[in-house]
């Protein structure tokens, strides 16, 4: 059993290095080719900030199959299943067209017809569902036209989530990170404690999937130096829907009826994560109900379901008072309990202690949310151990730091001279501070060349 964790392991390192180390060359490709948007209403970052980032992520997806095939515990996935042949055509066509719309601008309809076509080369390649298991009746058999009309739905339906829910720095990334780590979980232990091959595919899929998403974090993290774009939300969102229809569609539950009881009892015990509608949204319940929430919003609205908004969750965070990092923290917190919960109560359905841990944690959750305005102090032995915001300043320290700085109570910000006839920092009418150029932006936007940024900080206006 340990084997299989350190092969898993060392591809998720190779798939997380790959990833990591392609990520700067891209970054300095997609400012080279002028893959910098202007920054459009909806937008929460200030700078241009390059995007592309899924050619980082598609070069680490093909490193984690490569060396996944070359080690002896893992090879066999791909001598027993065609599985991962289809998911990497599929992961082409859908990063290619991803690529196309980072730097042309798609039109939305383009997009969805490139994410069904990509659904419909993985069903032709045999990723696709097979059967159902039905609660009460058992498994049930599906047709051709039926497995592939569900198999695209699933796809699309995935894929969409994830990119609705990429507006924030580190969002997508960590949400989709948390939910591979939890669908790894379960689809490890379906092959390990079961000894059900055909769950092996998925569980490798998620591995890469885990690596894929911590190689780009630290460059997509607050203050995001380059932003993933469609080519890479659309690629995380179909492997891991791609996960969910081999766990889905190839596993019979017959195939657990001696540990289970029966077929029936079977299907009951891995109901919660096991039927493919409802798979998706356990795993991904955030970005879906972002999901839903802005077809009905943007069609109560009038405007095209595809029409982009300042309306997403993540938005309404910010306004009610959040910071950046503090929202993306929260939305993470969700993320994490409703995969594990859906993950922990498949493996212990009859087990109450696990409904009492997620109202506890809910509650702890809301508590959280609402508090927005409230930021921690670190007692004053660990401020070497916590980032500067969360730092207790003492205030000797903090009136001999702003004399060093040139700074009064009736003086600007730090370092900034002012001249007899400019404002001061204090009044109303002087909210930007244009500072030297040359000095790197937030984004490192003097990769570019030297240029002014403003400090302002505007308020969010959703119906912008």
């Amino acid at each position: 059993m340990g084997q299989p964790v350190r092969d898993y392991l060392l591809t998720l390192c190779v798939t997380a290095a790959v990833t990591y180390l392609l990520t700067g060359p891209v970054r300095k490709f997609a400012i080279a080719v002028g893959a910098m948007p202007a920054i459009r209403a909806r937008d929460v970052h200030r700078e241009p900030t390059p995007r592309l980032g899924g050619i980082a992520m598609f070069g680490g997806l093909c490193a984690g199959l490569i060396v996944a095939d070359h080690l002896r515990n893992l090879k066999s996935v791909f001598e027993l299943s065609n599985e991962p042949r289809a998911l990497l055509s599929g992961a082409a066509l859908i990063w290619l067209i991803g690529v196309l719309d980072d730097k042309f601008e798609l039109d939305a309809l383009i997009k969805l017809g490139a994410q069904m076509i990509a659904a419909a080369v993985m069903v032709i390649q045999g990723l696709t569902i097979l059967w159902l298991p039905i609660p009460g009746v058992g498994t049930v058999a599906l047709t051709q036209w039926q497995g592939t009309l569900l198999t695209v739905a699933l796809v699309v339906i995935t894929i969409n989530a994830v990119n609705f829910v990429d507006g924030l720095d580190g969002l997508a990334a960590g949400m989709v990170c948390i939910a591979s780590a939890a669908f790894f979980l379960y689809a490890y232990r379906l092959w390990i404690g079961y000894g059900i091959e055909a769950a092996a595919p998925a569980t490798l899929f998620a591995a890469i999937l885990m690596g894929m998403c911590l190689g780009f974090l630290p460059h997509n993290m607050h203050p995001a130096r380059i932003f993933m774009g469609d080519s890479g939300s659309m690629l995380i969102g179909l492997v891991l829907a791609a996960g969910a229809i081999s766990i889905t569609g190839q596993v019979d539950p017959d195939a657990m009826k001696l540990f289970e009881g029966g077929e029936r009892e079977a299907t009951h015990a891995m109901l919660p994560v096991f039927i493919p509608l409802l798979l998706p949204l356990t795993i991904i319940a955030i970005p879906a109900a972002d999901l839903v929430l802005a077809i009905v919003r943007r069609t109560w609205n009038g405007q095209s379901p595809f029409a982009a908004d300042r309306g997403h969750l993540h938005h309404r965070l910010l306004e009610i008072g959040h910071s950046h990092s503090r929202a993306v923290l929260i939305m993470y917190f969700w993320s994490a309990l409703i995969a594990f919960g859906a993950v922990g109560y498949s493996v212990h359905s009859a087990s109450m202690w696990i409904v009492f841990v997620i109202m506890a944690a809910s509650t702890v959750g809301l508590v959280l949310l609402l508090m927005p305005r409230f930021t921690p102090r670190a007692p004053h032995w660990a401020n070497r151990f916590v980032p500067p915001r969360y730092r207790r300043e003492d205030p000797a320290d903090a009136s001999a730091s702003s004399s060093a700085y040139g700074r009064t109570p009736e003086s600007g910000a730090p370092g900034v001279q002012q001249g007899p006839g400019e404002p001061q920092m204090g009044q109303e009418d002087s909210e930007q501070v244009p500072v030297a150029v040359g000095v790197s932006g937030v984004n490192g936007a003097t990769a570019i060349g030297a240029r002014s940024r403003f400090s302002d900080r505007r308020s969010i206006d959703s119906s912008r």
